[in-house]
């Protein structure tokens, strides 16, 4: 590699992980109507969703169907979650994590309410100074954030009087996250209990060393990866499209897909219900967790339903040929 296309390198994750720090700071304080000013959605599944604090958990936000007893037979799955910027607000994308939990899911995001319906008053912000260079702040979350939740949901589900008693089925485990979020996912993808990831906007910096303090996440981690895989990307203009592509191009030894939909690095987690790529997160989490034939549908065959979607491009390896009927 030449001195050009080192610095060229070391300064598109300079970038990147400034773009990061810059999502943590939208996620706390979002453009009026993005984010801040939307009402909750409660998803289209079967199951109307809500999100909680609650006094067990403090650092975290528990995005549930709002009545359990309609679940009926139907057993919780748990999707741990990493927010953008690896910030604190566990509502930043409240709209996405309502739209899975509206489809029999646990969700926990690390961090409180910060933005939108139940947070407090905002605290004001300084300006920025011309001229003064950008502080990358530390990560207001961690890694171990994602295993706590797992841990909470478990221990919830054997605990006697607990509402989630004996409603979660610890087989169906998930970890996810959006941008820095996503690199806290793959920190914890060697746990054990972890069914399958979902990885949104996100990917290892492809040069090798983080400019985010305490984020030493390499491509070796890649290796750490036991389950199937989905990196959902928001195409080339995604800061994280080349980072996410070459964790693509690099894993070989699980199932992997790579859905793009191209709309940049802000997804759709904005958008109503989450929009289509929490459609897609749900499509999957369906296949992989509870073997549901039609959602394996939108990623199985050369007629896939994303094969066929004009708006999505979708790469995969290690896959089966077909759907099993």
């Amino acid at each position: 590699m030449t001195t050009h296309q080192i610095r060229r390198s070391a300064s598109r994750w300079l970038f990147a992980a400034l773009a990061c720090i810059a999502t943590a700071a939208t996620a706390a304080a979002p453009a009026p109507g993005a984010n801040t000013n939307q009402r909750d959605t409660a998803g289209t599944g079967r199951f109307p969703a809500m999100k909680e604090e609650v006094a067990s958990l403090p650092a975290h936000v528990v995005y549930r169907p709002n009545d359990l007893a309609a679940l009926g037979t139907t057993k919780l799955g748990i999707v741990a979650w990493g927010n953008g910027g690896c910030s604190d607000d566990g509502a930043s994308t409240r709209l996405h994590l309502l739209e899975i939990a509206s489809h029999g899911y646990l969700v926990i995001a690390s961090g409180r309410i910060l933005s939108g319906p139940g947070a407090p008053p905002r605290e004001p912000r300084p300006a920025a100074q011309p001229g003064q260079p950008v502080q990358i702040q530390p990560p207001r979350t961690k890694a171990s954030d994602l295993t706590d939740a797992i841990d909470w949901a478990l221990a919830e589900n054997v605990r006697s009087g607990s509402p989630f008693f004996g409603r979660i089925d610890p087989a169906l485990i998930a970890v996810s996250g959006w941008s820095c979020g996503g690199l806290q996912a793959l920190q914890v993808a060697k746990d054990p209990r972890v069914k399958t990831m979902v990885l949104q906007n996100t990917g290892v910096f492809n040069s090798g060393t983080s400019a985010i303090p305490g984020m030493d996440v390499r491509k070796d981690v890649l290796a750490t990866l036991h389950t199937p895989t989905i990196y959902i990307l928001g195409g080339p203009k995604d800061i994280a499209y080349e980072n996410g592509m070459d964790d693509f191009n690099r894993i070989s030894h699980v199932p992997v897909a790579v859905a793009n939909l191209p709309v940049g690095h802000g997804g759709t987690y904005f958008e109503p219900n989450g929009g289509a790529a929490a459609s897609v997160a749900v499509s999957w989490l369906d296949w992989q967790l509870r073997g549901d034939k039609k959602a394996a549908e939108r990623f199985v065959g050369e007629n896939c339903g994303l094969c066929r979607d004009a708006q999505w491009t979708l790469e995969r390896k290690q896959f089966p040929a077909a759907v099993d009927h």
